[in-house]
């Protein structure tokens, strides 16, 4: 079932909520909503009450006058907190940036999982050129183009898994959510660099997801982010690259139930 929680700026987030058990929410990435999830959806909602939130600006969820990063983070924050009992937090690629953030903003997190989050700070990340096509695109209503070129270009997903998500029924959600890339990635190279030092006190027990054939880009910000944290495991899926919910989706299920059901 669709429901709605008004975030700190009263914008609303809207979230599908089903299954039973401990409560897991779940933060899609760039140019998503909570469709992107339906590929494991079923089987964590057997082991867990799931809350698949869809970003501002996407979905069922309004969005801000001005862009901030930092109403991100207090989105999830909002939604982790209304839950009313220790949540597992599951992000990936820039949801698991806002996840980390997030879990600086809240007390309820039971325990932590991150899919290859981009690191803040790095420029350059989207070209000049990159940048000018995609406005383009963008002006000249392709949404589509804007968001091949982005997973493409940007993310680095190789054409064979382009292939495979423009297949599914989320990519009528990733292409209404194209609005959404520039800003964010702005955003992002806007921040500060990396600093440890801000995570230094944070004790959740973090489970850190790495594609084993991913570019060098998300080993970098695996590794600085397990080297910040108290208590971190990296595991790496052998084979697989930024989408591995759908890639091998029964692979990255096994390994986000072995963490969020081991003893603590």
């Amino acid at each position: 079932m669709m429901e709605t929680i008004l975030s700190q700026d009263k914008t609303p987030i809207a979230y599908q909520r089903g299954g039973a058990g401990p409560p897991l929410l779940l933060v899609h990435g760039a140019v998503a909503d909570s469709t992107r999830w339906a590929p494991v959806l079923p089987p964590l909602e057997d082991h867990f009450t799931v809350y698949a939130m869809s970003r501002r600006g996407r979905g069922g969820s309004g969005d801000g006058h001005e862009y901030a990063i930092q109403r991100e983070f207090e989105d999830i924050a909002t939604l982790v907190d209304a839950i009313n009992e220790p949540v597992n937090l599951l992000g990936h690629s820039f949801g698991a940036f806002c996840s980390l953030e997030a879990s600086l903003l809240t007390s309820h997190i039971n325990r932590l999982i991150l899919y290859e989050p981009p690191p803040p700070g790095i420029k350059g990340t989207l070209s000049p050129e990159v940048a000018a096509t995609l406005q383009a695109l963008l002006d000249a209503g392709d949404r589509d183009g804007v968001i091949s070129t982005f997973l493409l270009k940007v993310a680095q997903v190789p054409p064979a898994e382009l292939e495979l998500l423009r297949s599914l029924p989320a990519w009528a959600g990733r292409v209404a959510a194209a609005h959404t890339i520039l800003r964010e990635i702005i955003a992002l190279e806007q921040l500060p660099l990396f600093d440890p030092a801000r995570f230094k006190t944070l004790k959740i027990p973090t489970l850190l997801l790495l594609g084993g054939d991913s570019p060098p880009l998300y080993r970098e910000s695996i590794e600085q982010i397990h080297n910040a944290l108290a208590d971190s495991t990296t595991v790496i899926l052998p084979g697989q690259q930024h989408v591995a919910m759908n890639t091998a989706p029964g692979l990255f299920v096994g390994e986000v139930l072995a963490f969020l059901t081991q003893s603590p």
